[in-house]
């Protein structure tokens, strides 16, 4: 977890940092797994759809490959878009 999101928490006691700390982890981690299943679900379902082979085609790989990629590559501008509003906003106070 990042630290300097405690920041703000310097007041509370240490029991409740560590707890909010606990908290903080678990929902990044709920985010995480959120986002993979997310991107499984939606590659799966854009790029297989034939089960004849026990593995994917090659087609069906390309495709799974694209998606995984441009999937990512949005999770992370929006990520940094994000990030450069909360700054802004940060900096405004």
């Amino acid at each position: 977890m990042d630290k300097s999101m405690l920041g703000d928490l310097d007041n509370l006691p240490e029991e409740d940092k560590i707890r909010m700390s606990s908290m903080i982890d678990q929902l990044q981690i709920r985010d995480s797994l959120r986002m993979y299943n997310s991107l499984v679900e939606r590659c799966f379902n854009d790029c297989v759809d034939n089960f004849k082979h026990k593995s994917l085609q090659k087609q069906e790989e390309t495709c799974v490959q694209r998606c995984a990629e441009k999937f990512l590559k949005h999770s992370m501008r929006v990520g940094m878009r994000f990030a450069e509003l909360n700054q802004g906003a940060a900096t405004q106070d």
